[in-house]
């Protein structure tokens, strides 16, 4: 806990937030407060001690800064309003008072957000929720006081296209701590687009389940990613795929139906007639590969597409099947 003992007397409006009563406090007697909550940059006598009368507000401390806690000694405490001529003050064994400003936070995704509203629709970037914004450095999240409102102002903005770099200024006029001092942030954007990847590693020839499979979000300018779930779901891999890359068409193949030497049907079509006959498939392959199949019959190799498990088709894909057993001619 970082302790505060600065004391310089700022007069200003303050609000405190007691933690709790005492029987002293109760009795109407002077009683020291454990913790407190104060909204300006300086602590009151009345914020410290619950039944301060009209010492109550007389600063004697200065607050920490926004959004943060310090811890003042109670013996500088009893030193601080002594020639406030506050006596018998019940100190609850205390050895020390916590203090706390009260502040509105707002956070490093509000500030990315801001900067990708702020570019939304110039210099060739499309929507806000389609940006994603990189800074320079880790950013804290800004403090400013708890009666600030409003969203963050854009006091300057650039943006090199090439680069993909954005340098920008932020005020807030509700606030006068970021209004006297802005927010100065750098770091690059770029509009990006869903992709898919994996969320654990895979193996290779595994076959994809929506439960593997997460979004993530690519630079518009890559090229071959796969951006639809569904695309992926049932695929199996050509190769080990690893956490958050995202899938390319080349890293996925559709499953393989038809494995080397199976025994095939093979169906023959031709105008007003489908035959079918007992097959070889000569190598593997998947929905609508073309592999070749030897006829057992003829002990010919033919060429067919993969029409369903164990089916390969000759010519066009039939649209009805005569199981006869009869030769083509």
């Amino acid at each position: 806990m970082i302790r505060c003992r600065i004391h310089i007397p700022i007069v200003a409006l303050v609000l405190a937030v007691p933690l709790g009563g005492t029987a002293a406090a109760q009795d109407g007697a002077p009683a020291l407060r454990a913790s407190v909550t104060v909204n300006s940059d300086v602590v009151r006598i009345g914020d410290l001690i619950d039944n301060a009368g009209a010492a109550a507000d007389v600063p004697v401390f200065r607050a920490p800064d926004l959004g943060t806690r310090g811890a003042v000694a109670t013996d500088r405490i009893v030193e601080a309003i002594r020639p406030h001529h506050l006596i018998d003050i019940d100190t609850r064994g205390l050895g020390e008072v916590v203090v706390t400003r009260a502040s509105r936070t707002i956070t490093a995704q509000e500030i990315s957000t801001r900067i990708a509203q702020a570019l939304s629709g110039h210099l060739g970037l499309g929507e806000a929720r389609n940006i994603s914004v990189y800074f320079d450095r880790d950013v804290r999240s800004l403090q400013v006081e708890p009666e600030a409102t409003g969203d963050l102002q854009v006091l300057n903005l650039t943006y090199d296209p090439r680069s993909t770099r954005f340098d920008v200024i932020f005020d807030l006029a509700s606030s006068p701590t970021l209004h006297r001092q802005p927010a100065h942030f750098t770091g690059t954007a770029l509009e990006t687009i869903p992709a898919v990847a994996v969320e654990h590693p895979v193996d290779r020839g595994v076959a994809l389940k929506e439960s593997d499979l997460i979004i993530v979000r690519r630079p518009k300018s890559e090229i071959g990613i796969v951006t639809d779930m569904s695309a992926a779901v049932g695929m199996v891999t050509r190769h080990e795929l690893r956490p958050d890359q995202p899938l390319h068409g080349a890293d996925l193949m559709k499953p393989e139906i038809v494995a080397r030497n199976d025994m095939v049907t093979i169906v023959y079509q031709a105008p007003g007639i489908t035959l079918t006959l007992r097959g070889q498939a000569q190598e593997a392959g998947a929905l609508g590969d073309t592999i070749g199949a030897l006829n057992v019959e003829s002990k010919r190799v033919v060429t067919g597409v993969i029409i369903a498990p164990g089916r390969i088709a000759v010519g066009s894909t039939p649209t009805r099947v005569v199981d006869n057993g009869a030769q083509p001619q």
